[in-house]
């Protein structure tokens, strides 16, 4: 006879078929939702596409921490090298918005390779020390080579060229706004058929319990690495995107910073859920726009008291409270049918 417990989870267990249809309307809702930004919001498309770009910095986050169970505050570093890349590309005569990018992810992927060698040799509190050691020498390597990066000064002036040779990026940040959706949109669904993989079905269970996937004849080190390498081509993009998008590429996209506020957008939303992180980003820098717009003084004491309450009240972010809420409601249902 099956316990209690077991029953409660067979009945909050999705319906096969579900998840594929609920994938379905969660990429029509992403897209419509971008949508209604660039109707709602002409005038700010350029925030939008930043936060189109953080949030690749985000699901980039999730990918070695939600999934993996790897931890670091370095990821900044992935987004800067794509953002360098792509910048310094530009100012040397590659202005096709899709090479920036796709040169940005290639940035990105051996930024990934580097730090997930060195990281992966350590564990626990000793890893979030590395990343952190990664992103400053990141930043600092960015600084000393003046040359090539502008130093403090970064690299501004970037020329870029029109998309498909036909659109141009505008003032108003149209199509850098668009191509940036297009490129969230590619990506999410790209990432949701790695985590659903068997490949992502084993980050899941290395996470759960490394040892024990060890001893099944499973090699840890080398699947993990290979998820950084993911994670570095995404923050990457989302690196160049934004140097695409602001024609500006600074040592802001290479701070520590940066890395803390994705890991708390990630945080907010929800571990191990590409949902989450897009919520939580989209939430933190709505709440922090608006918030320092009304009270420029005191913004991030209220931004504070907002991810204390989230964190309070649903410890596993946004997307572990609707995932705790709509299962007991499915439930109820079924016991009314």
């Amino acid at each position: 006879m099956p316990t209690m417990a077991q029953t409660e989870k067979l009945a909050a267990a999705p319906i096969p078929g579900s998840r594929a249809v609920r994938d379905v309307v969660g990429v029509i809702l992403i897209i419509a939702a971008g949508l209604a930004g660039f109707w709602l919001f002409p005038d700010n498309l350029a925030l939008l596409t930043r936060v189109i770009a953080v949030a690749l910095l985000v699901l980039s986050i999730d990918l070695v921490v939600g999934y993996c169970g790897v931890a670091t505050l370095g990821q900044a570093a992935l987004f800067g090298a794509g953002a360098y890349a792509a910048g310094i590309a530009c100012v040397n005569g590659v202005t096709e918005p899709l090479t920036l990018i796709l040169i940005g992810a290639v940035a990105g992927a051996v930024a990934g390779l580097l730090m997930g060698t060195i990281m992966l040799r350590a564990h626990g509190l000793a890893q979030l020390v590395l990343s952190i050691a990664i992103v400053q020498l990141f930043h600092e390597a960015a600084n000393k080579a003046s040359a090539y990066t502008g130093g403090s000064d970064g690299l501004a002036g970037l020329m870029v060229g029109p998309l498909f040779g036909v659109f141009e990026f505008d003032l108003w940040g149209q199509t850098a706004y668009l191509f940036g959706l297009a490129l969230l949109v590619v990506i999410f669904i790209v990432l949701k058929f790695v985590v659903s993989s068997p490949f992502g079905m084993l980050c899941r269970g290395i996470k759960e319990d490394p040892i024990r996937i060890g001893a099944m004849g499973a090699f840890v080190f080398p699947v993990l690495l290979k998820m950084f390498v993911i994670s570095g081509a995404v923050a990457g993009i989302g690196g160049a995107l934004a140097a695409i998008s602001t024609q500006v590429v600074g040592l802001d996209s290479l701070s520590f910073e940066l890395s803390a506020n994705a890991l708390v957008m990630l945080v907010l939303g929800g571990l191990g859920s590409l949902y989450g992180a897009l919520v939580g980003t989209v939430i933190f820098m709505g709440f922090e726009h608006v918030v320092s717009a009304i009270n420029p003084f005191h913004w991030m004491t209220m931004v504070g008291a907002l991810l204390i309450a989230v964190v309070l009240a649903a410890p596993g972010g946004l997307s572990g409270l609707a995932d705790r809420v709509l299962p007991s409601r499915q439930r109820n249902r079924g016991g009314r049918a």
